[in-house]
Order: C-alpha cells, then sequence, then structure tokens
C-alpha cells in the first residue's frame, strides 16, 4: 500500500508541475529559432564530428562500464559512506516531465506541485530529527555542516556573544573539524575512552565560555552509539554552547530515536546514505539540516512555506545567513529522498535500521575471530576490525586485505579509517543485503587471510589498474582521457 500511495502522490505532484512548467498562458508567441538567433552566432556547418557507427558506441560504453565496480553490480561494505543499493523506481519519478522541466525562475504560482513536494519533504525531515526548522538548501553533507555552524555563528553573534571553539570527538568525520575552520572557529579535540566513547572528564576540562558548538556523530565512526549523549549536552549547554549531530549515522537510529530528543540544536542528513539516493562521483549531492525552532529563523533562504493551501519560496528572514547556494537545492535528489520515505514510511523506516543493525551485527560475529574488533562485542550499523595482529605475524596489512577483495569482486571496504584503531578496516553491508551476500563475503575474507602473503602485497590482480600511487595521482591529476 505504501508502494502505491507513492506513486500516485508523486505522479499527481508532477502533473501539476508539468502542467506549469509548459506555461500554456504564455502570452510571448513562439519564433522560428532564425529570428532568436543572428547570424553572426549561428555555424555555417554542422560541427565536424566523427562518423561511428550505433554497435561501436554501444559496445565501447558497455566496456567502459564493465570496468567499474558498482552497487548495481558488487557489494559495497564501504564503512561511514553507506552504498546501498539505489530504487531504479524512484529514478524513474524524479525523472517525471512535471519536475526536470520546471525552470527555477518561474514564479511560485507556476510551481505548486514541486512546492508542495518540497514543503511535505521538510516536515517529514523534521519529525524524524525533533528538530522542527529545515532547509533543503546545502548541497553535501559538509556543506550542511558548515551551513548549520553559520547558522550558529549568526545566533551568537545576535546574543552578544564571541565564541571561537569548537570541539569535535577524536573519532570525528574529518569534515568537521574543516567545516568549523570554515566557519571560522577553532577546533579542539575531545579524545575517546578505551571503550571508543566520549571521555566525559576530557570534555569537561575543555569547556570554558569560549565554547560555541559540540559536533557529535551518533552513532559514532567506530559504528558505536555514545549512551552518554545526554549528559554531554546538558554540560555543553550549561555552557552556552550547542550540540552539532552529524547526521551521517541517521541510517542506524530512523524511528528508534531522534537527535532532537537527547539533546541535538543542529544536524544534516545525507539523503544518499540515509534515503538512498545516488552516491558517489563528486555529485551531484544535498545536504538537508534541521535545527531547534529558536534557531530556524537563521536558516539559509529559501525556505519553503505554506498558507493555506499555496506554497511559496520565503526570502523575507532578516535574521538568515543568506543564500548558501544557487535556487531551492538539489532537487532531483530530494525529491528521490521524498519517495524513498513516502514509500517506506515510519513503520518502514524503523524495519530499514533494524535491517541495518541486524545485517552489520551478524557480520561482525562472522569475521571477528580472524579481523578483531577492538571496540564493542555488539554494534550499530557498522563496525571497525583490526588488521594489526596480521600485520604483525604476517606482513598483511589492512590495504592488503581491502585490494585483494576486489579479486573475489568485493569491493574494498573504507580503511586507515578511524584514526584510533591502528590498521583500520571499517565495514558496513547496510540493510539491502542478503544473508547470502554477506556469508560470501565473509568467506572471501577467510581464504584471503590463509593466502601467502607475497600474492596479497601485489592484489588486485584481475583489474585494469593495480595499486596506483595515490599521492602522485592526487598532486598530478590527468583530466584529459587519452586513448590506449
Amino acid at each position: 500500500m505504501r508502494n502505491v500511495r507513492a506513486s500516485q502522490l508523486i505522479f499527481e505532484l508532477s502533473k501539476a508541475g508539468r502542467r506549469a512548467a509548459h506555461l500554456p498562458h504564455c502570452d510571448v508567441p513562439c519564433r522560428d529559432v532564425k529570428e532568436l538567433i543572428g547570424d553572426e552566432h549561428r555555424a555555417d556547418a554542422p560541427p565536424p564530428l566523427p562518423e561511428v557507427a550505433e554497435p561501436e558506441i554501444v559496445r565501447h560504453f558497455t566496456n567502459l562500464s564493465q570496468l567499474n565496480m558498482s552497487v548495481d553490480t558488487h557489494f559495497y561494505p564501504l564503512g561511514s559512506c553507506t552504498m546501498k543499493h539505489n530504487p531504479k523506481r524512484n529514478e524513474r519519478l524524479a525523472s517525471l516531465p512535471g519536475i526536470i522541466d520546471v525552470h527555477p525562475c518561474q514564479p511560485d504560482a507556476t510551481i505548486q506541485g514541486l512546492l508542495q513536494l518540497l514543503f511535505e519533504l521538510q516536515v517529514m525531515l523534521g519529525e524524524i530529527s525533533g528538530l522542527p526548522a529545515v532547509s533543503l538548501q546545502p548541497a553535501a553533507g559538509a556543506h550542511g555542516e558548515l551551513a548549520a555552524l553559520m547558522v550558529a555563528a549568526a545566533c551568537f553573534r545576535d546574543r552578544g556573544e564571541r565564541r571561537t571553539k569548537v570541539l569535535a570527538p577524536d573519532t570525528a568525520h574529518g569534515t568537521n573539524p574543516a567545516s568549523a575552520r570554515m566557519a571560522g572557529f577553532d577546533t579542539v579535540t575531545v579524545k575517546s575512552t578505551p571503550a571508543g566513547l566520549v571521555d566525559l572528564d576530557d570534555l569537561r576540562a575543555k569547556l570554558d565560555d569560549q565554547i560555541g558548538v559540540f559536533m557529535i556523530t551518533n552513532p559514532n565512526t567506530l559504528g558505536i552509539f555514545d549512551g552518554q549523549v545526554a549528559k554531554i549536552a546538558e554540560l555543553v549547554h550549561a555552557r552556552g554552547g550547542l550540540i552539532y549531530l552529524d547526521g551521517a549515522n541517521m541510517n542506524a537510529i530512523l524511528g528508534i530515536t531522534r537527535p532532537g530528543d537527547f539533546g541535538a540544536d543542529m544536524m544534516h542528513y545525507n539523503p544518499h546514505k540515509t534515503f538512498s539516493g545516488p552516491h558517489g562521483g563528486g555529485g551531484p549531492g544535498a545536504g538537508p539540516i534541521c535545527v531547534t525552532a529558536a534557531l530556524g529563523e537563521y536558516l539559509p533562504v529559501p525556505v519553503v512555506r505554506r498558507d493555506g493551501d499555496r506554497y511559496s519560496l520565503d526570502f523575507d528572514r532578516p535574521r538568515s545567513i543568506g543564500r548558501v547556494r544557487t535556487f531551492f537545492g538539489n532537487v532531483g535528489v530530494l525529491v528521490r529522498a521524498y519517495c524513498y520515505l513516502l514509500t517506506h514510511g515510519a513503520e518502514g523506516l524503523r524495519e530499514a535500521s533494524a535491517l541495518a543493525l541486524l545485517n552489520a551485527n551478524y557480520l561482525l560475529s562472522r569475521v571477528r575471530h580472524i579481523l578483531p574488533v577492538p571496540q564493542g562485542d555488539r554494534c550499530m550499523h557498522e563496525f571497525v576490525a583490526s588488521a594489526a595482529a596480521l600485520k604483525k605475524e604476517r606482513g598483511v596489512s589492512a590495504m592488503d586485505v581491502a585490494k585483494r577483495l576486489l579479486d573475489y569482486g568485493f569491493h574494498s571496504p573504507t580503511v586507515y579509517f578511524p584514526l584510533t584503531v591502528p590498521e583500520a578496516v571499517m565495514i558496513e553491508p547496510t540493510e539491502t543485503e542478503s544473508k547470502e551476500t554477506l556469508d560470501a563475503f565473509a568467506e572471501a575474507l577467510f581464504r584471503i587471510t590463509e593466502e601467502p602473503a607475497d600474492l596479497l602485497h601485489e592484489a588486485p590482480h584481475t583489474t585494469p589498474v593495480s595499486r596506483p600511487d595515490e599521492v602522485q595521482a592526487a598532486r598530478r591529476t590527468i583530466l584529459k582521457w587519452t586513448p590506449c
């Protein structure tokens, strides 16, 4: 029933948008293209494009696609990045004419269907987070961090306070300190306990009147939910600071708990991770942010508002930090998130998180005897194993294991992050994988740890590229493709 409702509603909204997009009431008469483009701007002849037969083109791009791994072809246990199945139905819905044909400069009156969709998405994101004020503007998770920290800075300015520091645990995502710095704050690192939780004594020692925000990922990058979070919020709030929840791991707690309920003042979503949109390749992305009602007046403009049965883009927000990107965000990604949310409903989102936890704990129990997990007998949606013993005993590193997995048809997990775990192997199976896939992955790890070290040092052996010099590749990027 959820699937039917989602399809029908998105189709109705699309029809409304499509009617508006084509603007049948437009009074401007259509003219020939020659009248619109002067002779001096028109080519005398078609461009000299190569003549290539269709089969050659199809084979070329099909062969290129087969050189790559993707979530459609392989298991992608990429810890901290949540690479899971992207429902193809959502791709079709996001490509309906009433969505893709809308021009961003159209008057609000002509895009009521789209604005209704975005408004309803704002409401759903606010309800899931427990933070009612929402902006769909930011272009990615890190951009959401930056926008939220700018909201915090604007709030402090209005209070007449000069707060200069942001606290972040040593297990934080690398974007946290980078976002803090870009927002004008200095970053102070808070230590973790041996159990992988925030060290409250170290936190207390670093709290002062200059603390603006404490940024916490919960569950954290070790795959552990920090049950101290309410106490952390109490300590930070007592010094006038705010709590920022890095929502990268929200797919572990959907429908189970809400950041606003355990003390968060701000957070961002990664729709591609939490609500299953396309991920990778540098974009396009989205990073909606949710904040408390008190901070809502500082959100970027525009936000979508509803007056009765009409919707509009609200720019009249005097305390807003202003625009953080053009127009009203990455609508294509947001539509996919909207479809995902309508399809699952509250019950389905909770079930998705429960399955993510089940899969991660099942895989942890299968591999921990060969790749020990230093923190926690149980995990949330992911876990961080260590290849330190393997390296000490056989000279086989986490990178060797990761590269060899490519030969077995599995994408490599995240390695060497977080830095608090030696020879870290970060594994996230996600809720969309079957038990058969998880068992096959575990069996591949068992075989790899028994193979000769020399074989592993040279892996992968079956890919077009084996082990590039990643430092040189980053410093001397080749931007022009050259045929072999």
